[in-house]
């Protein structure tokens, strides 16, 4: 856990090889069908019977809620509430186990960098790998995130 809350966190705050854990999010089978409904209408994520003899053997989360979740939990824990400042993407992004219904979600952040903008001082720049994974401990996806963070004045 980061020993400030969110809302006193800025850039210098986040030292390169920490690793932190947050979460859990479950997920169940109407979640996943009004999220696949929504944004990713693949039978593979809204229709339980067909699902059930496809690739998967069944009803499978959106990569996309995947990482929606991890968003939340990214977002709810590792980001500064007053200094984030947006990202330019995430790198990397892979999809490596499927989430299923009951499975439960939760992310490891390890701090890759942490650097001074060159050409804007007032803020730095946050590199991290974010490993998604379920109550089994397998890891579900990953992706390198770039976060920009205002520095203490």
């Amino acid at each position: 856990m980061l020993a400030k809350p969110a809302k006193d966190r800025f850039f210098e705050d986040y030292s390169v090889g920490e690793v932190y854990e947050f979460g859990p999010i479950a997920l169940d089978e109407a979640a996943i069908v009004q999220f696949g409904r929504q944004y990713d209408p693949q039978y593979l994520h809204v229709d339980a019977e067909r699902a059930a003899h496809g690739p998967y053997g069944g009803l499978i989360a959106s990569g996309w809620q995947t990482m929606a979740t991890a968003m939340r939990l990214f977002v709810d824990n590792f980001l500064p509430d007053g200094a984030s400042m947006g990202s330019p993407g995430v790198d990397e992004l892979r999809w490596l186990q499927p989430v299923r219904p009951g499975d439960v979600l939760r992310i490891r952040v390890s701090v890759l960098s942490a650097r001074v903008s060159r050409s804007k001082p007032d803020r730095g720049i946050v590199e991290t790998r974010v490993e998604t994974l379920n109550q089994r401990d397998e890891v579900v996806a990953t992706m390198r995130a770039v976060n920009f963070m205002r520095r203490r004045e």
